[in-house]
């Protein structure tokens, strides 16, 4: 009885094979652009939003990423925003809870559209798993 050949294995991506850099002519905190390689064709990103809190946008920064980071009026003195190159506030001062800041997807489109994001990541929780936040994402141009 023949069976399946098992596929060969495949080794892990690298930051080379996800991220290509070039130099540009601006200036020094924003001369490096990202392209990312995705279903065949070539993305140009310089600007990723971040709508999580915890570990993922600062390394983001430390991979040389331009990081946008949003943040609820209560997490104004966290981590995430510091490491951050640039920091919004999601609404204002008791709007929203901690926690529902960061599920205000409609929020946090507006602040990357108006900040020339290119590339939204909504963390690993409910923002994630929230397909109709996936579709806005989209409308609006962005990855």
């Amino acid at each position: 009885m023949a069976g399946i050949a098992p596929a060969a294995p495949q080794q892990p991506l690298t930051f080379n094979d996800v991220f290509e850099e070039e130099d540009i002519d601006e200036p020094k905190e924003a001369n490096t652009v990202h392209h990312i390689r995705a279903n065949s064709s070539i993305m140009h990103v310089k600007k990723i939003l971040v709508a999580n809190r915890g570990e993922i946008p600062i390394r983001a920064h430390e991979l040389s990423l331009h990081t946008v980071a949003v943040f609820s009026y209560e997490d104004r003195l966290s981590m995430h925003r510091q490491k951050a190159d640039e920091a919004y506030v999601i609404g204002k001062r008791g709007q929203y809870t901690p926690v529902g800041a960061y599920l205000a997807g409609d929020e946090i489109i507006k602040i990357a559209v108006e900040h020339g994001v290119q590339m939204i990541h909504p963390g690993y929780g409910f923002l994630s798993e929230n397909a109709e936040f996936a579709r806005s994402v989209e409308k609006a141009g962005l990855i």
